[in-house]
């Protein structure tokens, strides 16, 4: 590949390859290849302009550009992109292997080196940090995991067994490691899948000129462009320009709504119609909404109950274990029978094995798109029998549709329906959409014959045309803002015709002309998802929303929701929810907006919808990344099938164990013999804690409506 280093500083080098040098495929291809290198740091390539933007190890100049030169475009064409989140993923791998390998090299490679006197100093050496431990414990007053560790470690040397305690540090270190790989896999799979992905902005200069630069060299207080279809990385303030921002994924409403200078703008709100100039006040993790990420770290604290109940389970056996030994080496008089109780542990397999398998469902759950903030959520999702859901974006789509025409006046529907149009083609919201749309449908023209129109944000338009004032909006715009005046005819009619949809009116020279009536039809799979929760053991299913008693009546009726609260408030949404905790229910909240955001709060566990606000996703305690509500069916299975995955081990641990002990006391095995068995058997059960709890076809078994729980 051919090349012009533009700029050159250690550690840092910009290159030009020509415009159009390579394609936007053939750019991430080489962006994959080059992070790949041990000696390149970070690498941004722009097609556009064909540059090549190089963080490098100062040493490794001449790596790189060797590495370039012999790059062609077959290898580009067939190198596919590598996220992220994949390099990520790579280097927790990478960096596991290297640990697991030295740990076996330690264990079996160094022992053939060293001579017996130094492996037995070794041993003395490696055994200091569990006696250490357990020290700390017993001097807390705590007999614990760590106190039997070293009490297991002790008994092996006293016995001189070097090569026993050997083995029993060896596992101990073995089921760490393996813990430890799969947390870490897990933050990074739930942090990768919060982020918000856009990696370049465009930063506004001071000579008028726009440059494309990563996202990381941004400062607060930049200025950064961002034009229509665009997403909006940052929270900001508008510096510059008037545009529609669709705030849904931050206020869960599907109406865009007009921002111009020193209106604040929120990181992940998509620009619909306009251009704007941002001034930047919070920016990557410092973002509202990936503020969530740093819930992740906090994950472990959030401990199921089942895992609480096992530690405490665990620390309980340990002072039986204790005086089991004692027991056995008084009443047999054989410290190897002693010793052989000592080094079966209850409490090492439950306590390792039931967070791993928590974590590991928690990094299952987000592969299937959704992300869970702690164990005990998982484990409130699977004992939950009532959920609770919100309507508008919960269990609509909130993509509405006009379903009617009602004119109310001497204007013909189609009339009213191509006044209508010619005004809302102007605003790209959901609703103008739907009447536009619906005018195209039905083949009405609808020429610019009005003057300027004025847009006022979450209620309607106003404009002039042919003279009158023409408006067009929600009912509070219409009659209580604007004083239009009605029949009580016209009334009877909207509550005949309009019944169960939503009403956008519309007023001509100050009198009621017509009505659109628009319907936000539920989405496709949720009466199955809610007919399959209710397989799953959800006794009571309810809808609270602040829509009319009609809306809210038609849609439970689409969906067999025989519960219901229209025209709810959100504080009267949480104080709903408290009123059904207090009769013993244990109750899942599903929302999407700010207004659901009290309720999110109260329920014992709850769930934002993939285009919730920032405020609902910090609130909720689990994050659906799709919008398919089958994503609940989905966790409800993974959950149960998680607390039954940690019960059978339990049983699983308590049998293969009580065996060991057994074998130990009659004097069948040696504790050697029992030692490896045990940790052994730990590993494993570890190990086999990792495995998913679901099929990898579970997300099409459960879209498909023969799906058989």
């Amino acid at each position: 590949m051919k090349y012009q280093i533009i700029h050159d500083t250690p550690g840092r080098m910009r290159l030009r390859c020509g415009q159009y040098a390579f394609t936007k495929e053939q750019a991430r291809g080489m962006t994959s290849l080059l992070l790949l290198t041990n000696f390149v740091e970070d690498a941004v390539v722009n097609a556009a302009n064909g540059s090549i933007l190089i963080y490098y190890k100062q040493e490794s100049k001449r790596e790189i550009l060797l590495a370039l030169e012999n790059l062609d475009r077959a290898k580009l064409l067939i190198s596919s992109a590598v996220s992220a989140e994949e390099l990520a993923l790579a280097q927790i791998d990478i960096q596991f292997k290297k640990e697991f390998a030295m740990l076996f090299i330690k264990r079996y490679v160094v022992r053939w080196i060293l001579p017996a006197p130094l492996r037995i100093v070794k041993t003395i050496w490696n055994a200091l940090k569990y006696w250490s431990k357990g020290i700390e414990s017993l001097t807390k007053g705590k007999l614990d995991v760590a106190v039997l560790d070293a009490a297991s470690i002790s008994a092996a040397m006293f016995q001189g067994a070097f090569s026993t305690a050997n083995s029993i540090m060896f596992f101990l270190k073995l089921s760490e490691l393996l813990e430890d790989y799969t947390r870490r896999r897990t933050k990074s799979v739930l942090a990768h899948s919060l982020a918000i992905n856009v990696d370049r902005v465009w930063l506004a200069m001071e000579n008028g000129e726009d440059v494309l630069i990563p996202i990381s060299q941004l400062s607060v207080g930049d200025h950064i462009r961002v034009r229509m279809g665009g997403m909006i990385p940052v929270d900001g303030t508008v510096a510059e320009g008037e545009a529609l921002v669709n705030e849904a994924s931050m206020t869960g409403e599907s109406l865009s709504g007009l921002k111009r200078s020193g209106s604040s703008v929120f990181a992940g709100t998509a620009l619909e119609e306009g251009d704007l100039t941002i001034k930047v006040t919070a920016f990557s993790g410092e973002t509202r909404i990936n503020k969530i990420i740093n819930l992740i770290d906090k994950s472990e604290t959030l401990k199921a109950g089942v895992q609480g109940r096992a530690e405490f389970f665990a620390d309980k056996i340990v002072p039986f274990s204790l005086l089991g030994a004692i027991a056995a080496g008084i009443f047999t008089g054989s410290i190897t029978k002693a010793l052989s109780v000592l080094m079966v542990d209850y409490s090492c397999a439950i306590k390792l094995s039931t967070p791993i398998c928590i974590i590991s469902a928690m990094r299952e759950a987000a592969g299937k798109k959704i992300m869970v903030k702690g164990g005990k959520y998982l484990e409130a999702f699977a004992e939950a029998d009532i959920i609770v859901f919100d309507k508008t974006g919960t269990l609509t789509e909130a993509c509405p549709k006009v379903e009617k025409v009602i004119s109310l006046s001497d204007y013909t529907q189609d009339e009213v329906l191509t006044i209508a149009a010619c005004i809302e083609e102007h605003f790209p919201h959901s609703m103008a959409r739907a009447v536009v749309e619906s005018a195209k449908e039905k083949g009405l023209r609808h020429e610019e014959e009005h003057a300027e129109v004025e847009y006022i944000v979450a209620h309607g338009v106003a404009t002039s045309l042919y003279g009158n004032r023409v408006l067009i909006g929600s009912q509070h715009f219409i009659f209580d803002d604007e004083k239009t005046e009605f029949t009580d005819e016209q009334i009877k009619q909207l509550a005949e015709e309009g019944e169960g949809y939503s009403l956008l009116f519309l007023a001509v020279a100050g009198k009621l002309a017509g009505a659109i009536a628009i319907n936000d039809p539920p989405r496709p799979e949720a009466a199955m998802a809610i007919s399959k929760l209710k397989q799953l053991g959800i006794q009571r299913v309810v809808m609270l929303t602040g829509d009319s008693e009609q809306a809210a009546k038609a849609v439970c009726k689409q969906l067999g929701i025989f519960e219901y609260r229209a025209q709810v408030l959100p504080e009267d949404k949480a104080a709903l929810i408290e009123i059904y905790k207090k009769e013993g229910r244990k109750l899942i909240m599903v929302g999407d907006g700010i207004n659901d955001s009290p309720a999110l709060a109260a329920a014992d566990v709850s769930v934002a919808m993939k285009d919730a606000s920032d405020i609902a996703r910090e609130t909720a305690d689990i994050a659906l990344l799709s919008a398919d509500l089958n994503e609940l069916v989905v966790l409800r299975i993974l959950s149960q099938k998680l607390i039954k995955r940690i019960y059978v081990n339990y049983a699983l641990i308590l049998l293969f164990n009580s065996g060991l002990l057994g074998a130990g006391l009659a004097g069948v095995l040696q504790p050697s013999t029992t030692a490896l068995l045990h940790n052994t058997s730990t590993m494993g059960l570890c190990v086999a804690s990792m495995r998913p709890c679901l099929p990898e076809s579970i997300a099409a078994e459960v879209s498909n409506k023969q799906f058989n729980i």
